[in-house]
């Protein structure tokens, strides 16, 4: 397994969904090694409880937490201005994400499971690439899962519109659409000192990625993945290590499973598409002149 070795003090890292599961691991991991860390998620409960209890494990009070809600464009906009008062961004780890969402609309006409897992990284994370620029070398992590093979690109059905997705397409669909992202980010600003990797954790043993689901559901699902799946405090190591070790410091525009460069979805190599992508969510997501960098 991957660890983190070297201290990491005066650095900044940013953690969506930082209050519970691997994204607290992580946060806990990186605050263990010196950094600042901000944790981000909805829920303020679970977040003060986060902070303080990484405060007492790591004795590093330079902890904080941020409301995020992925589901409003709106939310997004406020984390994200509330970033830029920070003096620099180091890590930024795109760990939030949900399964198992109902099938409805934000109040942004976004299929839910789509804006939470996908439009709202790629908002948050279009929106901090020049303060990423500005304290280079830094990281992006985008996490991703194996669910994105059993995904598809249709623009037709990313907003205004219910009925199109089930619970194992609309996984895989906004999982594909942060692997295309994720290259496609490396291409735009591998020159500009940000490294951009993908993460996939496989599964992971008591979280609460399940909690969304039906009770029948949840309880299978959470027995197989108990069976078979990784420890969290391990996972979370990992994901620290792969957004803060020099031992990967040259690495960009990867898909990492297991701490191990693995094989990225076919699509990813389709340059037209992943140019497509891009320009709809921009679109989309409603980038503004002044937001506007690329």
């Amino acid at each position: 397994m991957c660890n983190l070795k070297s201290r990491l003090d005066g650095k900044v890292a940013v953690v969506t969904g930082g209050s519970s599961g691997i994204g607290y691991e992580a946060a806990k991991e990186l605050a263990k090694y010196g950094a600042k860390v901000v944790i981000a998620s909805r829920n303020e409960t679970k977040l003060r409880t986060a902070k303080e209890n990484i405060i007492n494990s790591t004795g590093n009070k330079d902890v904080m937490y941020k409301i995020l809600d992925l589901g409003s464009l709106e939310s997004v906009r406020q984390f994200a201005s509330e970033l830029y008062l920070e003096d620099k961004i180091d890590v930024l780890i795109n760990n939030a994400g949900a399964v198992g969402l109902p099938d409805r609309l934000t109040l942004d006409g976004l299929n839910l499971t789509m804006q939470v897992n996908y439009f709202g990284v790629f908002l948050l994370t279009y929106l901090l690439v020049p303060m990423l620029k500005m304290s280079s070398p830094s990281r992006v992590i985008i996490g991703t899962a194996t669910s994105m093979y059993l995904g598809e690109i249709n623009f037709d059905y990313w907003r205004n519109t219910t009925g199109r997705y089930n619970l194992v397409t609309s996984l895989g669909s906004s999982k594909l659409a942060d692997a295309l992202f994720m290259v496609e980010l490396h291409e735009r600003v591998w020159d500009s000192g940000i490294n951009i990797n993908g993460f996939d954790p496989f599964l992971v043993r008591d979280t609460d990625i399940f909690g969304n689901l039906d009770n029948f559901t949840s309880v299978v699902s959470q027995f197989l993945v108990n069976m078979i799946g990784r420890e969290k405090t391990n996972v979370g190591a990992e994901l620290a290590y792969l957004a803060a070790s020099p031992d990967v410091e040259d690495v960009s525009g990867k898909y990492f499973k297991f701490c191990t460069v693995w094989y990225n979805h076919w699509l990813v190599n389709d340059k037209e598409l992943r140019r497509n992508i891009w320009d709809k969510t921009k679109e989309i997501v409603k980038i503004t002149a002044v937001e506007e960098w690329d």
